[in-house]
């Protein structure tokens, strides 16, 4: 087997400046599979760190295989306690989410599991611009007002010091279910359950990979667990906890979380329970999406995801939760035909945004984390500009929207690279007086920040994050999974490699090289994508796509390379069924000259 650090063929340095290396062994198949230890499931799987003596356990995960025990988790059995005491008195309970997708399905999750304990839960879901993120201590204390006994808040509350307590000075209970960092000291709170709480043990804390509305599910695992125990359902049917897991698996996906463990157990199956289109707004929302198949997992995070986030974004943060707790087809038809408006004027917004962003680049290229700000940025489209940016410069991104309430304070988000903790850092900053507030987890956070605080957190995040961030660009290669000639991309191979996903973030889609190739035409379509139509020696022809890289490096040498130089290329294989029989396609990452 090829050491894992000789570069594959050769490639040192490819057209996006990577050295070549394989993910796992070496998988090359371009002169047959003859060479192969094992299958290529069995490769794909032990290349991502599943230990042989546990592969059967990975080739189909499930839950029954990784659903730990919620009462692992502190305070989870406090938590399904006081949830259990007011579904059996017949309290009023309102959930409380973020407006994002992991806040609407979890609040959604909770909010059908109340309905199919016989009790119509509430709901409330801050206003994005008006409300920020978070629970605010006015809205607490006037849910209860309301009505509320117990508040129960989703993806959001960890560090929601000052409004809990304000709850609690109102004589509500709050239970706080969430995923992002911690303090070590935790708000008052009848129950926190969170895996990233610092006094967590070790099996707790190995979950800390979690979305929010994977923490949500165990709540209702535990709930319903609490409830058989003091005889509630001796004469009524229990909860089918298991019609949930397409939440689960739209927030996990959505929330970017780590596809590895007990998250690929939730949406692979939740991927199932999705395709019998059972929950009524889903379906709606599979349809506004003009899917003409079952959902994939990248189509949770490219398709529907986007529109549930369009309403927290650009307009009414309740239209997520209602749609995927809608009873009636013809209002969730509505409401999902509102959210694709809705996420067609965010695209527009987006562009503006990201355009007026890279202007501030050419300042930043010394910088190892880039931090962009304008005046009058829309608050709901810098999450997702943070992640354009960093995906085009490979360093942690923040993006800020100055001006963004009455105070003139700032409304930043970030998102980050592997091995880069950015969400530890924005808490730190706090900590530091430079935020007036801020949080996160490892790859993703958002913060508030007084005008004349920029250039001081530019400074200090250079600063604590330089050394992490240069290992972590250090140690960047094009891993491959798989070497192939050209005739062996195939729609076949390609359900072979599917078999060993669902793919995401933290358990990575396999990387395939497909060469030597000529290529036969080279044109952009659309808006900066990159076309190729090329072919090998073998007799091998097929597609190949670069989306957004028609002006990059490798775009250009892409587009001037038809005077038949031979290339590798690398790239996600993907199955394009547009046409009358279904075709093998590469999506490229990069590509390298062979001579």
């Amino acid at each position: 087997m090829e050491s894992r650090s000789a570069s594959v063929f050769g490639i040192d340095r490819s057209l996006t400046g990577k050295s070549w290396r394989w993910r796992g062994g070496n998988m090359d198949l371009s002169d047959g599979p003859g060479g192969l230890e094992d299958d290529i499931v069995t490769q794909l799987l032990l290349s991502r760190g599943v230990a042989r003596d546990d592969l059967a356990r990975h080739r189909n995960p499930s839950l029954r295989a990784f659903l730990p025990d919620p009462s692992a988790f502190r305070d989870m059995d406090a938590a399904a306690d006081r949830l259990t005491q007011a579904v059996m008195a017949g309290e009023t309970v309102t959930v409380y989410g973020d407006y994002d997708v992991d806040g609407a399905t979890s609040a959604a999750l909770l909010l059908l599991l109340l309905r199919d304990l016989g009790q119509e839960g509430r709901y409330y879901i801050p206003d994005r611009l008006l409300e920020g993120y978070g629970p605010s201590g006015e809205a607490l204390v006037r849910i209860a007002g309301e009505g509320s006994s117990l508040i129960v808040t989703v993806d959001c509350g960890a560090m929601a010091f000052e409004a809990l307590e304000m709850a609690h000075q109102a004589g509500v209970d709050v239970i706080v279910v969430d995923h992002h960092k911690c303090s070590p000291q935790l708000p008052r709170a009848a129950a926190l359950v969170n895996p990233n709480r610092l006094d967590e043990d070790e099996l707790a804390a190995s979950h800390g990979h979690l979305a929010a509305v994977g923490v949500a599910f165990l709540l209702a695992v535990a709930t319903v667990r609490t409830l058989r125990g003091r005889g509630f359902f001796a004469n009524r049917r229990e909860p089918d906890l298991f019609a949930l897991l397409d939440l689960v698996a739209l927030g996990t996906v959505a929330d970017v979380a780590a596809l590895h463990g007990l998250n690929r157990a939730f949406v692979a199956q939740g991927l199932k329970v999705m395709a019998k289109r059972d929950n009524i707004g889903m379906s709606a929302l599979i349809d506004a999406s003009r899917l003409g198949r079952a959902p994939s997992c990248s189509d949770l995070g490219f398709a529907l995801g986007p529109r549930i986030n369009a309403g927290g974004r650009v307009g009414e943060s309740t239209l997520g939760v209602r749609l995927l707790t809608s009873t009636n087809p013809d209002e969730a038809k509505d409401i999902a035909a509102q959210l694709s408006r809705l996420n067609d004027e965010r695209r527009g917004i987006e562009q503006a945004v990201q355009e007026m962003a890279e202007m501030q680049l050419d300042r930043q290229h010394n910088r190892s984390v880039i931090v962009v700000a304008g005046e009058g940025w829309h608050p709901g489209v810098i999450g997702i500009v943070a992640g354009r940016i960093k995906e085009k410069t490979g360093k942690p991104t923040l993006v800020i929207a100055m001006g963004a309430d009455e105070a003139g304070n700032g409304k930043g988000s970030g998102r980050s690279i592997s091995g880069v903790d950015l969400g530890a850092a924005i808490i730190a900053a706090r900590e530091m007086d430079l935020l007036v507030a801020g949080g996160g987890h490892a790859m993703a956070a958002g913060l508030t920040i007084a005008p004349g605080k920029l250039d001081a957190l530019s400074d200090w995040l250079d600063e604590r994050l330089a050394a992490d961030v240069s290992r972590a660009s250090s140690s960047q290669s094009m891993l491959l999974d798989l070497a192939l000639n050209p005739g062996g991309l195939t729609p076949s191979l390609i359900e072979t490699l599917e078999s060993a996903g669902p793919y995401g973030m933290g358990w990575p889609g396999p990387r395939v090289a497909v060469g030597p190739v000529r290529i036969v035409k080279a044109d952009v379509v659309g808006t900066d994508h990159l076309r190729l139509i090329v072919s090998g020696p073998d007799g091998g022809r097929f597609k190949a796509m670069a989306f957004r890289s028609a002006e990059s490096e490798m775009g250009q040498a892409l587009l001037h390379a038809s005077q038949g130089r031979r290339l590798w290329l690398a790239g996600r294989a993907k199955i394009d069924d547009w046409g009358s029989r279904p075709q093998a396609e590469l999506h490229l990452d990069d590509a390298a000259f062979c001579d």
